[in-house]
Parts: structure tokens; C-alpha cells; sequence
């Protein structure tokens, strides 16, 4: 489904490409860059110092000047070193203004679909475009698949070739077993010690009083949290013409009925279902955006943008 991004951005997904760029918009590809140098005079001791920029950014730059036993050579400083004759070790570390974690729920739920989408693989396409974002803007960005358990986990990077990394794991994305949310929720919380963005991708078919301890966990921790959920629109509608044999994707349980029978009450039971997420997520100061799998991702990477002008 993805293949690798090199420095083309028209090839950041080999099958979404040009999916990504109707939801960004031609003019997403920024040709701004930022270059400096230090060139430190005469002999001084290790330093430091802090640069912020105007657009947010910021970073940490220190520097050693003479090499010295224990000091790596891959450190070295060759250019300063052909213009002086002298070695010097200089380091650079980039140090953005947030780290964002995408945590993607790929439990058997995911796989459903009534259209072309699954909801998988919506989740997917959203997790691409919010990470190519994120790296756009020198965020560096995490990426976490689970089921009943943590899948695959990706540590927080800002280098443009991370989205590389991210992009490979989710191209053998498959979805596993039932859903167990919490514990992969509050383990997760407790393995980011930096506080940051937290961008959970979910049916959240599971029980809602468990992944909200596991969301507050987050919040207690001081990390800011989106929840995106995505459903098929069947899921909120039942609109099935004739009688129909229903499976739990997860449990394999079934059962037949004639969906308009008990259409009106499935309907009030979802939306009472989505609406005591949205409650409870605004009353512990998290974001809630539901999304079904036939919308436009603008709503969804709109919300992102505006979390990430107020998070700052």
C-alpha cells in the first residue's frame, strides 16, 4: 500500500499520493529550508546554547572544540578541520517544539467495511497524512500499533526519512485479534516520559469507562490528546434493506434479523454510544473528532492543525 518517501513528496505513497495531495492541497510542499553554521574560535570549553526561531522552532546546539581521547571520530568537524588544520568535534542536536504519537488501533473491528474504505485503512491514510505534516514541521512523531496488545511501537523522530520507517510498518499492517485497549493505553502512558502530543485512531469498540481511565492516564501524565473516531457508516446507520446475517468481527458471534426492526434503536444506542465519549473526553480537556470512513480527511487534519497552533 505505501512505498518509501525520498526527497519528491509526490511519492510519499505509491497508491495515496495523489489522495494526500487533494487533501493538502498543491501547496502543502513547502521550499523554505534553514541552514547555519558554527565555527567556534580559539580554544574554548564545551558549550551550549539555545536558538528559537521565529516560526517556533527550536534548537540546542553544543559544541566541543578540541578532539580528545574518548571522543568519537564520526564527531569530527572535517570541514573546520581543512580550513585550520586543527580537529574539532561538534555535535547538533535538534530539539522541535513537540512530539506526536500515533497510536493506531488495529484490533479485527477495523477491518470492517460497507464501501471501498476499511476502516483500517482509512486509519492509515489519516496516520500518513498527519505524520507527513507533523515531519513537515520538524515535529517529530511516534507511531504505536496495537490490538490486545502493542503490535509495533516506533519511537518519536523529527528526520524527514522517519515517515520511511513509519510508512514501512504500516504497509503490513494486519489486523489481529479482539480489542484490549486500556492496557496498551496506560503502558504507553507510562513509557513516554517527555510530554507531547497523543493521537489515538479508533473504532473504540471496547468498553468506554476503560480507554477513558487509559486517555486520562495521558492527561494526568500532561501530554495534550486527540481522539479520532472512525467508523464505518453502516455502524451508525444500520441501513440495510433486507434481512441479514450480522458477525461480531471479534468474538465471531452471529445473529439474523430484519435490520429496520431494530433500526431506530441501534441508532439511539450508537449516537448515546459516541456521545458519551464526546462528554466524557471534553470534560477531561481532550479533543473528540468522529469520522466515518466515506468523509473527507479535511475535517480530521483541520482539527489537527488547530490542536497543533494551540498546543504551540
Amino acid at each position: 500500500m505505501f512505498a518509501a518517501w525520498d526527497s519528491n513528496p509526490e511519492s510519499i505513497l505509491a497508491n495515496y499520493a495523489k489522495r494526500i495531495n487533494q487533501v493538502l492541497g498543491s501547496s502543502h510542499e513547502s521550499s523554505q529550508t534553514m541552514k547555519f553554521e558554527l565555527v567556534p574560535e580559539g580554544d574554548v570549553k564545551k558549550n551550549s546554547f539555545d536558538v528559537q526561531f521565529n516560526n517556533g522552532y527550536s534548537a540546542v546546539i553544543s559544541w566541543d572544540v578540541q578532539y580528545g581521547a574518548g571522543d568519537e571520530i564520526r564527531h569530527i568537524d572535517w570541514k573546520l578541520w581543512g580550513k585550520t588544520d586543527r580537529y574539532f568535534v561538534k555535535q547538533f542536536e535538534e530539539e522541535t517544539n513537540l512530539k506526536s504519537y500515533l497510536l493506531i488501533d488495529q484490533s479485527l473491528s477495523m477491518n470492517y467495511q460497507s464501501n471501498k474504505v476499511s476502516k483500517l485503512e482509512y486509519a492509515q491514510l489519516l496516520a500518513a497524512c498527519l505524520g507527513y505534516l507533523m515531519l513537515k514541521q520538524q515535529d517529530a512523531v511516534g507511531l504505536t500499533l496495537f490490538d490486545d496488545q502493542i503490535r509495533i511501537n516506533i519511537p518519536a523522530r523529527s528526520k524527514r526519512s522517519h515517515l520511511n520507517v513509519i510508512l514501512s510498518q504500516m504497509e503490513n499492517i494486519s489486523a489481529g485479534p479482539e480489542t484490549r485497549m486500556a492496557p496498551v493505553l496506560h503502558q504507553t502512558a507510562e513509557v513516554i516520559k517527555k510530554r507531547g502530543l497523543i493521537i489515538l485512531i479508533s473504532d473504540l469498540f471496547d468498553s468506554p469507562d476503560d480507554i477513558l481511565s487509559g486517555l486520562q492516564h495521558f492527561r494526568y501524565k500532561g501530554h495534550e490528546v486527540v481522539v479520532f473516531h472512525i467508523l464505518d457508516p453502516q455502524e451508525l446507520k444500520l441501513d440495510f434493506p433486507q434481512r441479514t446475517r450480522f458477525r461480531d468481527m471479534e468474538s465471531g458471534e452471529e445473529m439474523i434479523t430484519d435490520p429496520w426492526h431494530i433500526q431506530t434503536d441501534y441508532q439511539r444506542s450508537m449516537e448515546a454510544f459516541c456521545n458519551y465519549y464526546k462528554i466524557q473526553c471534553r470534560q477531561n480537556n481532550i479533543d473528540y473528532i468522529r469520522l466515518t470512513t466515506d468523509a473527507s480527511l479535511d475535517l480530521a487534519l483541520s482539527e489537527y492543525l488547530l490542536k497543533r497552533k494551540r498546543v504551540g
